[in-house]
C-alpha cells in the first residue's frame, strides 16, 4: 500500500475506479460495443453487397456491349444482303424493262412496216388503176383512129384483160 502512497493514490478509491471501469466497460460491451460492431458488420455487408452489384452491372453492361455489337454485326451483315438483293432485283428488273423495250421496238417497228406495205400497195393499185385508165383513153384515142367503134371496144377489153392480169405475156413466134 505504501506504493499507492507514493504515487499519491488513496486504495479504496483506486479499487472503486476499477470496478466502476469493469462494470462500465461491460455495460459498454453489452449496450454499445455490440450494436455498434452489428451496425458496422452490416454496413460491411452492405458496401460487400454495393460491390457485387457494381461488379455485376459491369458484367451486365459488358455483356449489352459484347450483344450491341454482334447485333450491329447482324443488322451489317443484313443490309449487306439487303443491298445485294435490292441490286440483283434491280438489274432483273432493268433487263425485263430493256427486253420489253426491245420487243415493243420490234412490235412498232413491224407495225410500221405493215402499214407501209399496205400504203404502197394502196398506192400501187392507184398507180395501177391510173394506168389503166390513162392506157385506155390512150388506146381508145389511137384506136378511135385506126378501128371501127366495135372492133375498137373488142381490142381495149382485150387490152385491158391483159394489163389487168399482169400486163402482157411474151408469145414466141
Amino acid at each position: 500500500m505504501e506504493i499507492f502512497n507514493l504515487l499519491g493514490l488513496e486504495p479504496k478509491l483506486f479499487i472503486a475506479q476499477i470496478v466502476n471501469f469493469i462494470i462500465l466497460f461491460f455495460i459498454l460491451k453489452l449496450f454499445l460495443y455490440k450494436p455498434v460492431l452489428q451496425m458496422l458488420e452490416e454496413r460491411n455487408k452492405k458496401i460487400k453487397q454495393g460491390l457485387d452489384d457494381a461488379e455485376n452491372a459491369k458484367k451486365v453492361l459488358l455483356d449489352a456491349g459484347n450483344e450491341k455489337v454482334n447485333i450491329l454485326k447482324d443488322a451489317k451483315v443484313n443490309a449487306d444482303k439487303i443491298l445485294e438483293n435490292t441490286k440483283t432485283s434491280a438489274e432483273l428488273l432493268k433487263q425485263k424493262t430493256s427486253e420489253d423495250a426491245k420487243k415493243q421496238a420490234v412490235d412498232i417497228v413491224d407495225n410500221a412496216k405493215k402499214l407501209a406495205k399496205d400504203e404502197f400497195d394502196k398506192a400501187n393499185r392507184q398507180v395501177g388503176e391510173i394506168s389503166v385508165d390513162l392506157s385506155k383513153k390512150i388506146v381508145s384515142k389511137i384506136l378511135s383512129e385506126i378501128f371501127t367503134e366495135e372492133e375498137k371496144n373488142a381490142v381495149l377489153a382485150k387490152a385491158v384483160d391483159k394489163i389487168e392480169r399482169g400486163g402482157y405475156e411474151k408469145t414466141t413466134n
